[in-house]
């Protein structure tokens, strides 16, 4: 079996749904709420729902940041989810407190207007997912591959280098990104059925 995933479990995000998912893809889950468990940790996912500064609230105060940047710097693989992807951002318009910094760029809120003024906010359903450049985490999935959202808020990457998925609404967006070993999907791959099954199989891979 393959090195276990270390999920980072701040009470925020569909943790269950998760578990369950790596659980298909064949990987051993550890659950963990203590930073000092991060030093064991190949592999780390963030996930998250709700808002940002309060996420970030979350993080420090359980003492998860230092750990998780140097997680990030040492060439280990993370994989932020959601609002957990978002972290990875330098900071976001819903919140005034700094976000992780390992992709440079910022969050921003849909703002529809004029003749896109009939798209609600938040982004919710399935969309199309396109992967912009060859990755292993983009591996195996069709060019019609589909993932279920619910977000208000997009990551706008200051380098287009980083942007790994994109994906059409009011605007093409950026749906992953990725830069060395740290990446971020905005979906939910454990909503998203067999494609986010692939998507996670191919992070178990890695």
């Amino acid at each position: 079996m393959s090195e276990p995933i270390y999920l980072v479990d701040l009470g925020l995000g569909n943790l269950g749904s998760v578990t369950n998912m790596l659980t298909r893809a064949g990987a051993q889950v550890q659950r963990v709420s203590e930073p000092a468990a991060l030093a064991d940790a190949s592999k780390v996912i963030l996930p998250g729902v709700g808002s940002f500064d309060a996420m970030v609230r979350k993080l420090d105060a359980a003492g998860f940041r230092q750990p998780i940047l140097e997680h990030g710097r040492q060439g280990k693989h993370l994989l932020g989810i959601c609002l957990g992807m978002q972290l990875l951002s330098a900071g976001s318009e819903e919140g005034k407190l700094a976000g992780l910094g390992l992709i440079p760029g910022r969050v921003r809120r849909f703002s529809f207007k004029g003749d896109l003024a009939h798209l609600k906010v938040p982004h919710m359903g399935w969309n199309q997912v396109k992967l912009v450049h060859q990755h292993p985490l983009g591996r195996g999935l069709e060019a019609d591959a589909r993932f279920y959202f619910v977000h208000s808020y997009y990551f706008d990457c200051e380098s287009e280098g980083d942007v790994l998925f994109r994906t059409s609404y009011g605007l093409d967006f950026a749906s992953g990104v990725q830069r060395d070993t740290v990446m971020g999907v905005q979906f939910h791959p454990e909503k998203s059925h067999r494609f986010g099954l692939q998507l996670i199989k191919n992070f178990v891979e890695l």
